[in-house]
């Protein structure tokens, strides 16, 4: 499904390195981890997979289903599959919960070829996803994200992602913020998701999100590269011992 081939990515601004050399294949029904120390580029290769005009890819490629994504900006990834859930959702005063979520079903729809969807189907689906995730109806009500708690602006970029039915979901630090039960909530909803024909690369700091979501693998990424690659133990590694003998490693 996704292919990434010595992927090197810079910031666009003042040409800082951020990612030096990727090399990953995520298939269809896998669930990646990518794990790692602070700067180590978890969020850059995030954002560049989504296509954030802020990052400028000098080398390498990323394919999705055996074509290059690189010219592709970023609407129009979302449309081929691509789904990325922020660290920190942002809120966008002025535009209703509800309208967002449906011009963006309707936009992912017309990409596909296929007639908008009709009000009451709309509701309907809203309606089934929202309470799977614990989402008021004042939630919805509210322009999106505005007012909403960490926990509450997760559980909204779930419910997004649950509508829109994405192949490829991008979790960046998705567990950022939340407490234990918003954590359970969360990942019952990604997990709900998972199936053979959907891939996840879920990006976080610690075990306790993959406690609840399982992933098939772990990477370590560190100064910007692939170090160490493994199954869900690795994972118990990195929370019992840190990260220190792989930093040294990508040195």
């Amino acid at each position: 499904m996704l292919e990434i081939k010595n992927l090197h990515a810079r910031i666009a601004e003042d040409g800082t390195e951020i990612l030096n050399g990727i090399d990953l294949v995520v298939k269809p029904g896998e669930v990646h981890a990518i794990m790692g120390p602070n700067g180590s580029g978890k969020s850059t290769l995030s954002y560049v997979l989504s296509g954030k005009d802020d990052y400028e890819v000098t080398e390498g490629d990323i394919l999705f289903n055996g074509e290059s994504i690189l010219e592709l900006g970023p609407d129009e990834r979302a449309a081929a599959g691509f789904f990325l859930a922020f660290q920190y959702p942002i809120e966008i005063p002025g535009v209703a919960t509800m309208t967002f979520l449906k011009a963006a079903i309707n936009a992912q729809r017309k990409a596909r070829g296929e007639s908008e969807i009709t009000t009451p189907d709309f509701m309907r689906l809203v309606k089934e996803t929202s309470a799977k995730l614990n989402i008021s109806s004042d939630m919805l009500k509210r322009p999106l994200n505005v007012g909403f708690s960490g926990g509450e602006k997760k559980r909204n970029e779930i419910m997004q992602m649950a509508l829109l039915q994405p192949k490829l979901c991008i979790l960046d630090e998705t567990d950022s913020g939340l407490d234990i039960d918003a954590l359970k909530v969360v990942s019952e909803g990604v997990n709900a998701l998972r199936s053979p024909d959907r891939a996840f690369i879920v990006i976080t700091h610690y075990q306790r999100l993959l406690d609840h979501i399982v992933p098939d693998v772990v990477h370590v990424l560190s100064k910007g590269r692939i170090v160490k690659t493994g199954g869900p133990e690795l994972a118990l590694e990195l929370e019992k011992n840190g990260y220190a003998d792989f930093v040294d490693v990508a040195a």
